[in-house]
């Protein structure tokens, strides 16, 4: 047994440990190591390959999964405009499987202006218009009722959770089957109404969900909390492959934006994982097309030398956007979770649905299903038009479409996005972006077209098309994706793999960075740090630096306000008093309360549990003498030997030790507590909740208040006094 004591299982709401997980688990190595024989030899190899099982089943499924989830999606939307009269479960596509895209050649589908016999061109408007809201409010309605009814945890994208669980939190049933079964079906309920939300984001949790469910099946896995989020990074990986169609950006997204822990065999194995989940979906092939997602397009044409001009401006927008969306979506969120509006959460989502719907309607970029608008706004003029993109004898017409339904897709979605529906963000900002930039690309094509002698283009070639509006649509849907969620080399990844066009990397990347740089010229944190800020989720981003010049002394509770244990002079009864009459989720133990040289220390839950255990040994009362170390040689009386159930070896640092090491070695080995000793003798403690009231005060100062503030030196440093936590302080 190693010095880091016995575990009992974690509660709900509680952070692993870390190092105990890593030394239970070389515990587990040791001890296969030394069996003998081929029985022996066998165990280790199978013991090597459960993690590749796993994370084989987790991508097969969660490719599966994807691909139902959209084909589904796809029935969903496609019956809100007819019907299949020759097979009620087939979409439009596969029902006119055969003919051209020309909608009214196919006679299999059944428009329901037809099934209702509308005779006239305002019957036909208005019995559309009307079917559009009927079906699209329903569908966001039993979407909201299924998750209230069935599975609160369903609601959102899931992705500021599965950032804070891969950081250690543990939040039961947030991974559950309940979470997998209505956020699959809701999500496709969600995808095909008019809100603007997407399916992409809960697509990792579903993966996670996997990623969850499947490791039960083994020991290793379903005992040690730190081995199942290496699973989960993987499965990470893998929801962004089947998102996307972007393996390697879903392995760079798990290593840049959501893993805690990413050691070198998670990177392997999160490569395959996502590489499984993407054959997967393509051997589904859920568009019949052979793409792994709708808007995957190919560019044959180069960007000229003036181009990059207007993809910074791009990226300047898309930077504006995130800085706006996050700071108004935030706001929304805040008002939902503390006003009256928490208590009708499906009443909410009628009425902003119906909106949304009834507004939709009438610009037909912002009535189709984003997918295909995305599909068609990317790609280039060739092989018929789709709804005036392409019709360039009138540009200002669908200039003025695209530039309304970005703006009120800007709105609708920073007010939509955090409904108790399952939501994904990416999908509506890749939309408004792609909007904004085939707008703009527009622009500059009737420019070039009218004045082709201007100094600006004069890099084009006459009677050629010099202008791809197409490309400027991806420049801007990359740019507004970054804008929100600040991610960088992952993004940059994942629009190469959805285009495939190395060409057009570099433009990419200066439109992200540039939106990254305006962002958090802003505010740095992304949608998800927002959120995560909000609900108050245990969370130590790792990318943040700490700049201050203080030292752990300055924010350790002292030790006259800890509640410790002494080592010796205890019973049952004392100790059942001390968990009575406190709430701390665990105690110091010392030698003695004069000399105050610490021992070790030891959790609530391990504390109360081994003291049950005692209780129901024969020989044992209320007044046994409990030990925690000094154990006697020569007393017959029977005791309580708690020493297996303490920690033995805590982590401790000097009182001179910098705040800024100290935050390191919470991020780094995902610690819950450091004692501050001095020659053996304990001086205070140092919580991750500490570190993270402390954090949060430098970032939004404005929650310390006026008379804390007062007090405070220049650099914030909130009262010691001010942050109580649940380690054993008063």
């Amino acid at each position: 047994m190693e010095g880091t004591g016995r575990r009992v299982a974690y509660d709900n709401f509680t952070t692993i440990d870390w190092i105990h997980d890593f030394a239970k688990e070389r515990a587990r190595q040791r001890k296969l190591r030394h069996q003998k024989g081929i029985g022996g030899q066998l165990r280790l190899i199978f013991d090597a390959m459960e993690g590749w099982i796993v994370v084989l089943a987790v991508g097969v499924i969660s490719g599966i999964l994807a691909a139902v989830i959209t084909i589904t999606t796809e029935w969903l939307n496609d019956i809100k405009e007819g019907y299949c009269k020759t097979g009620f479960y087939l979409n439009r596509k596969n029902c006119c499987w055969g003919y051209d895209d020309d909608r009214e050649s196919c006679v299999e589908w059944v428009r329901w202006t037809t099934a209702l016999q509308a005779k006239s061109a305002a019957a036909e408007f208005w019995t559309n218009y009307l079917i559009y809201i009927i079906f699209s409010t329903t569908f966001a309605t039993i979407a909201a009722y299924l998750v209230k009814s069935y599975s609160s945890y369903s609601t959102g994208s899931g992705i500021p959770e599965i950032k804070t669980i891969l950081g250690g939190f543990v939040i039961r049933k947030f991974l559950g089957w309940w979470s997998l079964i209505i956020k699959s079906i809701g999500v496709c309920l969600i995808a095909a109404s008019s809100l603007c939300l997407g399916k992409e984001g809960p697509l990792i949790h579903l993966a996670c969900c996997c990623g969850n469910i499947i490791p039960r099946i083994f020991p290793k896995f379903r005992h040690n909390e730190a081995k199942k989020r290496e699973v989960l990074s993987a499965a990470a990986a893998a929801g962004v492959s089947v998102a996307f169609g972007a393996p390697i950006g879903g392995v760079l997204f798990s290593l840049e934006e959501v893993s805690y822990y990413f050691p070198f065999r998670t990177m392997w194995r999160s490569f395959f994982c996502a590489m499984v989940a993407a054959v997967a979906l393509a051997s589904m092939n859920p568009y019949r097309t052979g793409k792994l997602v709708l808007f995957q397009v190919v560019y044959d044409r180069e960007w000229h030398g003036f181009d990059m001009f207007f993809f910074a401006l791009l990226g300047i927008m898309g930077g504006i956007y995130g800085a706006l969306f996050i700071r108004m979506n935030l706001k929304v969120a805040v008002f939902r979770k503390d006003s009256w509006l928490r208590y009708f959460s499906v009443q909410e989502v009628i009425i902003i649905s119906l909106f949304t719907s009834i507004v939709s309607y009438l610009n037909i970029y912002m009535r189709v299903n984003p997918s295909e608008l995305v599909a068609n706004l990317f790609r280039e003029c060739e092989g018929g038009d789709y709804h005036n993109l392409c019709n360039y004898t009138n540009h200002w017409e669908p200039t003025l479409l695209l530039l309304i339904a970005s703006i009120l897709k800007f709105f609708l979605t920073a007010v939509t996005f955090g409904l108790k529906v399952p939501a994904g963000v990416w999908l509506p900002s890749i939309a408004i972006g792609a909007c904004f930039g085939r707008a703009v690309g527009l622009m500059v094509h009737a420019w070039q077209k009218y004045n082709p002698g201007f100094w600006l283009f004069a890099s084009c070639e006459p009677d050629t098309e010099c202008i791809t509006p197409g490309m400027y649509a991806m420049v801007g849907a990359a740019a507004t994706f970054g804008g929100v969620t600040r991610m960088t080399v992952s993004l940059v990844v994942i629009m190469f793999e959805l285009t495939g066009a190395l060409t057009y990397v570099l433009p990419i990347m200066i439109a992200v960075m540039i939106s990254k740089w305006v962002g958090d010229a802003f505010d740095k944190e992304g949608i998800y740090d927002g959120w995560i800020r909000i609900n108050e989720y245990p969370f130590l981003d790792s990318k943040e630096d700490y700049v201050y010049n203080t030292l752990a002394s300055q924010y350790m509770t002292r030790v006259e306000d800890l509640t410790v244990i002494t080592a010796t002079g205890h019973t049952l009864e004392s100790l059942d008093e001390l968990l009575n009459d406190t709430d701390y989720k665990g105690f110091p133990v010392v030698n003695n309360l004069k000399n105050m040289l610490l021992t070790g220390y030891i959790s609530r839950s391990e504390l109360r549990y081994a003291m049950d255990k005692a209780k129901k040994k024969t020989g044992i009362s209320l007044l046994s003498p409990c030990y925690f170390s000094n154990l006697p040689i020569l007393d017959s009386t029977a005791f309580i030997d708690f020493k297996p159930w303490m920690d033995q070896t805590p982590i401790t640092i000097s009182p001179k030790f910098p705040m800024e090491m100290t935050i390191e070695l919470f991020r780094k080995m995902g610690l819950r507590y450091i004692l501050i000793t001095q020659h053996g003798q304990l001086l205070g403690l140092i919580t991750k909740k500490d570190v993270l009231r402390h954090l949060s005060a430098i970032r939004h100062p404005d929650v310390v208040n006026s008379e804390d503030s007062q007090e405070q030196p220049k650099y914030m440093m909130i009262s010691e006094r001010d942050l109580t936590n649940d380690f054993g302080t008063v």
